[in-house]
């Protein structure tokens, strides 16, 4: 691969700190100036359809004559009301329909219930962030002003993990703590024991959990889609109401163009009161000033279409007509045979779960000895391949995080032949 940008042009890019859409950039016009076309690892862009249901109930929609109308800000009843159904049938958890509130996808989502947090209590401006994680979360704060902690999941599991919280919590200044699960960039799954630990210490220091699902049912290890019966999705609502969770229809239903999630408020937590919050809202209640302070100001609401797809889609679930799950298993039939080809030119895998396995699904991360995560990424690029550095995400290892959801099939086995490069580069 002998792209036409100058190889000085690269090595004077801090591309180790690039964010994921930089990445994404830089690769374009690489491919641009070279035309040869990259194996992209580095976004997480469905690979598979979006869901037909959705789709349909989205024309349909259109033809009804909503695209005139502005949204209720709160959500329309049928998407309320399904999510809640969601919520019983496959977290086994109670919310109120009133507290289901769609977002203009779960980054919405997490904007408005960080700033949120942050905004309860002026002693307590704190986020603490369980990491690795989605780089864009802190960004988010960082454009607000507000500061952040952060631990990785690297050092901290099981008990260490509980330890370590307590501690940082004990200072007495962290308003929230915000992790995904299944996790972005190293796809880990929290335990529940880990989960437990969280929800008891968020009810000792009342502090408030965003918890990310938008990957939800997809550690494939477990069978999270059957309808009304266990095992269910592990979230820490099982053990808190001090909870925010984020659900988005990008990865489950394929539906991201739409920009269409939901978050759901722990029934108590939105009837809580803060009286920091009329410091920056005409109200101190905590749905509320989500909703009508923060959702209002940034969207007024959320693609009045975009609601009657998720609330066909989820309503297909709920009877169980569409098998969501099924649907997103190729992703790891690809994950299993991309990590097989890195193993075969010695990448070793940077994150697993507490007892050493990791699933198989959307992403995993790797390193390669002696090569810091500026110098992989550099190394990668100049073979045709693109990832995303660890060094963005909160990580304190080097190493990439991979997205398997664009590598085609027929792919594969230009992935084998440009690692093959990559080797022949660094000897």
């Amino acid at each position: 691969i002998k792209p036409s940008i100058h190889k000085t042009n690269l090595e004077n890019l801090d591309i180790a700190r690039m964010s994921i859409r930089q990445i994404g950039k830089l690769v374009a016009q690489i491919e641009r100036e070279s035309n040869v076309e990259f194996i992209h690892l580095e976004m997480g862009v469905p690979g598979l359809p979006a869901c037909e249901i959705g789709t349909a109930a989205e024309k349909r929609a259109l033809d009804s004559g909503v695209a005139s109308l502005y949204p209720n800000i709160e959500g329309i009843a049928e998407l309320k009301t399904e999510t809640a159904q969601f919520a019983k049938l496959f977290l086994n958890i109670d919310v109120a329909a009133q507290n289901c509130i769609p977002t203009v996808g779960a980054m919405q989502g997490s904007f408005a219930a960080l700033i949120a947090a942050a905004r309860t209590d002026a002693q307590r401006p704190y986020t603490l962030f369980i990491d690795p994680g989605f780089p864009v979360n802190k960004q988010q704060l960082q454009i607000m002003g507000l500061p952040y902690r952060s631990i990785d999941l690297l050092n901290f599991r099981d008990e260490k993990l509980a330890e370590q919280l307590e501690t940082m919590l004990a200072a007495g200044d962290i308003c929230s703590i915000t992790y995904s699960s299944p996790n972005n960039p190293s796809w880990l799954n929290l335990s529940e024991k880990e989960l437990e630990s969280i929800g008891k210490l968020a009810d000792k220091y009342d502090v408030i959990v965003v918890e990310d699902l938008a990957y939800f049912a997809m550690d494939f290890r477990h069978n999270y889609g059957s309808v009304g019966v266990p095992p269910f999705q592990p979230t820490v609502a099982h053990y808190t109401d001090n909870y925010v969770l984020l659900l988005s229809a990008s990865k489950i239903f394929n539906y991201a163009g739409q920009r269409i999630g939901i978050m759901l408020i722990g029934n108590e937590l939105s009837k809580k009161r803060f009286a920091n919050l009329k410091n920056y809202f005409s109200d101190d209640a905590f749905f509320n000033f989500v909703v009508y302070g923060l959702l209002y100001a940034t969207t007024s609401g959320t693609s009045h279409t975009a609601q009657y797809a998720l609330a066909a889609m989820l309503k297909a679930v709920n009877a169980g007509e569409y098998p969501f799950v099924e649907k997103l298993l190729p992703y790891a039939d690809k994950a299993q045979k991309i990590k097989t080809i890195f193993r075969k030119y010695g990448f070793s895998l940077v994150y697993s779960d507490a007892d050493g396995s990791l699933a198989d699904g959307f992403y995993f991360t790797v390193s390669y000895p002696g090569l810091t995560s500026g110098e992989l990424l550099r190394e990668f690029l100049y073979s045709g391949i693109s990832a995303v550095s660890l060094s963005i995400t909160g990580s304190t290892a080097e190493g990439l995080r991979i997205c398997v959801s664009q590598v085609r099939d027929s792919q594969l086995a230009e992935l084998d032949s440009r690692l093959q490069l990559f080797l022949q580069r660094i000897k």
